[in-house]
């Protein structure tokens, strides 16, 4: 039921809000992977992140894309939790040590390593959405990313990372908002890396890659 619920969530709900209220422009959309393992490493701005970049992929990867997420923001409660994990299909990130008592008896509530099931998740061939940034910034202002995208891939070396600059999210629904505003919105896919020399360098080529697809948009800053 939740398998069939997710498709209908997706393929109705998704896809009318991303293709119709939003208006959508995808450029390079040929360099996304037609298969996992793959990482999609984007910016992020807003929940709708998430749903856009699902909603590139045809329906049937939908049971193999699985976005990384704050286990303390989506696990807090227990209907969000059954939300995120089963519809969504999240994958439980912890961003703290400790496990709020209401969650111990969620599954995946306390993974080995913050990145364990990512890693799992990798390995059983998913396509993972990764945001580097930790969570969503200020409208449309990317922030530095941290290294936890660093660690993964050393320990996936041959796992490709898709760069993916977004634009306009951030303002249709910006962190903090309820309110959906129709605005129409850009996604830029860039070239796959590989982690082939150290975490340094690995970050600094994803931040040039990303710098890259943000100016290729020639956008001006928001007033």
């Amino acid at each position: 039921m939740n398998r069939v619920l997710r498709f209908l969530f997706f393929g109705a709900v998704v896809r009318t809000v991303v293709l119709i209220l939003l208006g959508l422009n995808v450029r390079h959309r040929e360099r996304l992977p037609v298969q996992g393992p793959a990482i999609l490493v984007a910016n992020h701005n807003s929940h709708l992140d998430t749903m856009v970049l699902i909603s590139l992929f045809p329906l049937r990867l939908l049971p193999k894309i699985r976005p990384a997420a704050a286990m303390d923001y989506f696990l807090r409660n227990k209907l969000l939790a059954w939300f995120a994990l089963n519809i969504i299909g999240i994958i439980p990130v912890a961003r703290k040590t400790e496990v709020p008592s209401n969650l111990t008896s969620c599954r995946a509530a306390k993974p080995v390593h913050p990145l364990q099931g990512c890693k799992e998740a990798l390995k059983r061939g998913d396509i993972l959405i990764f945001f580097p940034e930790g969570t969503r910034g200020e409208p449309e202002q990317r922030a530095k990313f941290k290294s936890g995208i660093a660690h993964l891939v050393e320990h996936h070396p041959e796992v490709p990372v898709i760069p993916i600059f977004m634009h306009g999210l951030g303002k249709a629904l910006p962190r903090g908002e309820s309110l959906l505003v129709p605005f129409f919105c850009d996604v830029f896919v860039g070239e796959a890396l590989h982690c082939t020399s150290s975490r340094v360098d690995f970050m600094l080529n994803l931040e040039q890659g990303m710098e890259a697809l943000e100016a290729e948009g020639g956008f001006k800053e928001w007033e």
